[in-house]
């Protein structure tokens, strides 16, 4: 089993800043794909970005390409989004999520392991 445990979303005015943190436990991780997903409110569940772990590849979803940066920190198991220029159109429950394949994808379906998500909430 592998836990996921989001934290650090909020209530932020727009041109502000977030960073997300995925803390991950577990016996069963190891070389793996992680990724964050939104979800607003009547949406489906997006992908935002994504990191193989461990490793340097990643993968942006065009939304938020040159405003977010997702980071891994081995020695904390921990992996973060730093969310930068943030719109009212990132406002969104944000997931982490991991998969056993050392692999990125965009697709929700290909992970296994999801976190409780974190409240984004990006107004004036």
């Amino acid at each position: 089993q592998v836990q996921l445990v989001e934290s650090g979303g909020g209530l932020v005015q727009p041109g502000g800043s977030l960073r997300l943190s995925c803390a991950i436990s577990g016996r069963n991780f190891g070389r793996s794909g992680v990724a964050w997903f939104s979800q607003a409110p009547g949406k489906e569940r997006e992908f935002v970005s994504g990191i193989i772990w461990p490793g340097f590849s990643t993968d942006y979803a065009d939304s938020v390409k040159g405003r977010f940066t997702i980071s891994e920190d081995t020695a904390k198991n921990t992996v973060y989004l730093q969310m930068n220029s943030l719109k009212p159109e990132d406002t969104a429950v944000y997931y982490c999520a991991s998969r056993s394949v050392w692999a990125i994808s965009r697709s929700s379906v290909h992970y296994r392991y999801w976190g409780q998500g974190t409240q984004v909430t990006v107004s004036s």
